[in-house]
């Protein structure tokens, strides 16, 4: 058969991408897999995609390591922005698939790909990140979605392979699991309604390790928003995390269900394990509410929820994201500092916060007590001016507003 040219495959190992990887060298495409290390790969996991990817005979096999890539393109600006989707869910698995698609699109234009293919089916959120990123960042190259396309029973795929001499392992739990740096989204009959208790069993660290009476103290270290040190040491953000997720599951924290909106306006309920996206956030947004304005902190929350939005929304390359990065960057510039937190069995508190930079001034000020910045009449006369708006509104509602009377005070421009 005449080669179609070379193609470039976002690849997994598990059914549907393997699917795809035979049944396009079938098609006359000169196959190339890449697999993309957002987090949850170990060594072994890593050797068997790789056997897999070699089974299905296809020209090429690449594995890039882009767990730092992941934290400098968009997880960074995920705890500056303290950014938790519907108040809860730290956006795992959008983040992970936009770095995914960004490296697996500049592999294709490095090795002169003729075409980019992935294995999403029609349903989900990922098939638009994929193919979103891909038009973007590869335009001259056709995008390939055969289980989308085919619209294929998981039976279906299980025969083709078979008849291929390529055996893939059934299922052996209930849930489907996407483990990556960020945290770990876990699928099951519990997350198909919005009424069922996802149980504890279902997430891969299993109910916590944790005694009922344990506590744990530790200091996480920011600087300019970044975490840097953990209890003193020092770690680049990679290490700090995989450490972080590591106590947290310790103590079942981080846990959640997040039901939310899907890219294709349809509701959609995950559970999900990210400790150290809450212990982060937790201490990050704490720290800030030490060093920022309040209106500082308003409108950070609000951008940030819109980033996250645009990340979770497949709108990753929109040129609005650079922008609120950019914002984002520019509001940690005093955003150093250290946090104390104390990790209980399912629970999380925050000791306290300092740092050189602490808005929080006792020589200034003390809240209800002595202050050196103004007096008592001070005082007096800015409340009486603060309550001048308010004032004017509850003599309007007491008395029934009259057209004609003449307003009480006109100075200045108001406009």
């Amino acid at each position: 058969m005449q080669s179609r040219g070379k193609i470039v495959l976002a690849y997994s190992g598990g059914l549907d991408t393997t699917y795809c990887a035979l049944w396009l060298k079938e098609q006359g495409w000169e196959v190339h897999t890449v697999t993309v290390d957002t987090g949850g790969f170990d060594a072994a996991e890593l050797a068997r995609i790789e056997a897999a990817a070699r089974h299905a005979d296809v020209a090429g096999h690449s594995v890039i390591d882009a767990r730092r890539p992941l934290f400098d393109r968009f997880l960074r600006y995920l705890i500056y922005g303290n950014v938790l989707r519907g108040a809860s869910y730290p956006l795992c698995v959008s983040a992970e698939r936009a770095c995914q698609a960004e490296a697996v699109a500049r592999h294709a234009l490095a090795i002169g790909a003729d075409a980019l293919a992935h294995g999403s089916t029609g349903a989900g959120n990922d098939q638009i990140r994929f193919d979103v990123a891909f038009q973007v960042l590869a335009p001259g190259l056709a995008v390939i979605t055969p289980i989308r396309d085919q619209g294929l029973s998981r039976e279906q795929e299980v025969a083709y392979l078979a008849r291929h001499g390529v055996v893939i392992p059934p299922a052996t739990g209930r849930y489907s699991v996407n483990a990556g740096l960020w945290g770990t989204t876990v699928g099951g009959a519990e997350t198909l309604d919005g009424w069922s208790e996802l149980p504890e069993s279902a997430f891969p660290s299993g109910p916590p390790a944790a005694a009922s009476d344990e506590s744990r103290e530790l200091c996480i270290t920011f600087e300019q928003g970044i975490p840097v040190m953990l209890d003193g040491e020092s770690l680049e953000p990679v290490p700090l995390i995989e450490r972080l997720n590591d106590l947290a599951a310790h103590f079942g924290i981080g846990r959640g269900v997040h039901l939310g909106d899907t890219i294709l306006g349809i509701k959609g309920r995950v559970g999900f394990e990210a400790g150290a996206a809450q212990l982060l956030i937790t201490g990050h947004r704490e720290l800030e509410k030490l060093l920022l304005s309040g209106r500082q902190l308003f409108w950070k929350a609000q951008l940030g929820d819109l980033y996250g939005s645009l990340i979770h929304e497949g709108q990753a390359f929109d040129p609005l994201v650079g922008n609120l990065e950019a914002f984002l960057e520019a509001s940690q510039k005093t955003v150093s500092g250290e946090v104390r937190l104390r990790l209980y069995p399912r629970a999380l508190s925050v000791l306290g916060v300092r740092s050189p930079h602490s808005l929080m001034d006792s020589r200034a000020a003390a809240y209800g007590e002595a202050n050196h910045l103004w007096d008592g009449a001070d005082a007096r006369g800015f409340a009486r001016v603060f309550a001048v708006g308010q004032r004017l509104s509850g003599q309007v509602h007491r008395e029934g507003r009259n057209d004609s009377a003449p307003a009480a005070a006109t100075v200045g421009g108001g406009s």
